[in-house]
């Protein structure tokens, strides 16, 4: 959407000063039940559906002038049946009653044309959850044009005035949504939600007479107050693309790597990954077979807090209904859970540990020290900022990706590396493991600090 319709978007504002209310949960109910009921009427022997609608607004400005303004509202549905223990799905955006029995039907057939999969189908009835506690997960506000419009600005201008090598913004963006989301099974599990979330973005790009760098930041919340200010977001965007202008070589070796906060929750998934059901019943995992064995730092454990209040993370249940739970899925470097599904539980004989939508609040619990204590413990090392290419095999374990970041010297950050590329495995890098920050990352579902390892090689391009 142009400038030019940014009157008619706020034409619409005073239909989403209150996105949503307790009534469309119940009305969002409501549709999940016509649907599970016109399954069972179609000869589904269990059904599951899944319905959602968000509303959303984006602003982007860049160098100054406003570029877009989007608003938009999805609505639509997802459902699964089984007759027996074939399955078959369909969704949909068009939410009609036609829509309703056209969608049950290519379910319905897609299933009755599948084979058998004894793994498949709902949740075990006692998994379910039966509490749902309020994680105060919605706070709605006016999505008003003009206001966020303003804040995109300040974050633009911010980046801009911060240093004179800053050479554009790639844009400044705010954004916020409100979401109404529900999900029942014909087991009589039945429950809706709403959550809200609001964003502040900055991409930079800084010049000098080396060439170009390019870096962002951005800052996510539940609560629009407890967003960080635009301006800070578009300092801390410029600050991060200045500081990489002017790299200079280093030569090829062995050398301790910190893994900055924003690139460590990146690293702690890859261990995830290898602990995923789905990884362990494939046999495609280099921990395989690894329950209540040792396979990180005994300095490290990781721990799900999934009813943390306002938290990005926080859930009462995952998208099978099941019930979710605080729970380590490492102690003290040993592996105490899988991450399962009910699907991928019924594989390993296990039960389902309620993470079918993944990991809730993944916490990163060990001891932690200033940033600026572990650069002097590291002396001579690699700082890593960003990091490129998929060069992660969970298999095997091997760990080899392009990385750009900083030089630390005698403890302290000496210059600007990019084009380098680090390798491992991962086995020996999750035990090497040998101190971690306290610039705690909330904004991702693996919350951690920066992350020190021992060594790794670090070779030049």
């Amino acid at each position: 959407m142009t400038k030019a319709a940014t009157a008619d978007v706020v034409g619409h504002e005073a239909d989403i000063k209150e996105p949503h209310t307790r009534e469309d949960e119940e009305s969002l109910k409501g549709f999940v039940s016509r649907i599970l009921d016109e399954a069972k009427l179609q000869g589904a022997d269990a059904a599951e559906v899944s319905a959602g609608d968000d509303i959303g607004l984006s602003v982007v400005v860049r160098a100054g002038d406003l570029e877009t303004v989007e608003f938009s509202r999805d609505r639509g549905f997802g459902i699964t049946v089984y007759i027996g223990n074939r399955k078959g799905g369909s969704s949909t955006t068009d939410t009609s009653e036609e829509s309703i029995r056209e969608s049950v039907r290519a379910a319905v057939n897609i299933a009755r044309h599948t084979e058998s999969d004894p793994h498949s189908g709902l949740a075990d009835p006692d998994r379910l959850a039966t509490e749902f506690p309020n994680l105060d997960l919605y706070h709605p506000q006016p999505m008003d044009v003009e206001v966020a419009k303003e804040r995109a600005l300040v974050a633009d201008s911010a980046a801009m005035d911060f240093d004179s090598r800053v050479f554009k913004t790639d844009g400044a963006r705010i954004d916020a949504s409100s979401s109404c989301a529900a999900y029942g099974n014909s087991l009589g599990f039945l429950n809706a939600e709403r959550g809200s979330r609001y964003s502040v973005f900055s991409d930079v790009i800084a010049k000098s007479d080396n060439g170009m760098q390019r870096d962002y930041w951005f800052s996510t919340a539940r609560h629009a107050g407890e967003l960080d200010s635009p301006t800070e977001v578009g300092e801390t965007a410029a600050r991060r693309a200045v500081m990489k202008l002017d790299p200079r070589p280093i030569p090829t070796g062995e050398y301790p790597v910190l893994f900055d906060s924003n690139m460590a929750s990146g690293l702690i998934s890859h261990l995830i990954s290898a602990l995923g059901g789905r990884a362990q019943y494939l046999k495609a995992s280099y921990l395989l077979d690894s329950l209540e064995e040792t396979v990180t730092t005994s300095e490290l454990t990781l721990h799900e807090y999934p009813h943390v209040k306002r938290a990005l993370g926080s859930r009462t249940h995952d998208s099978e209904g099941v019930a979710t739970t605080e729970k380590a899925f490492v102690e003290n470097g040993t592996v105490r859970n899988y991450v399962l599904s009910s699907y991928s539980g019924r594989h390993l004989n296990m039960p389902t540990t309620g993470n079918a939508s993944g990991v809730c609040n993944l916490t990163v619990e060990a001891k932690t020290q200033p940033v600026e204590e572990i650069l002097k413990q590291m002396g001579t090392g690699f700082v890593v900022h960003s990091l490129m290419g998929q060069g992660v095999n969970i298999v095997t374990g091997d760990y080899s990706r392009g990385a750009s970041g900083y030089w630390v010297e005698n403890g302290e950050l000496a210059h600007p590396v990019d084009e380098l590329t680090i390798a491992g495995n991962l086995r020996d890098i999750f035990c090497r493991m040998v101190a971690f920050g306290d610039d705690i990352d909330l904004r991702r579902p693996v919350r951690t600090g920066s992350i020190l390892v021992e060594a790794m090689t670090v070779a030049a391009n």
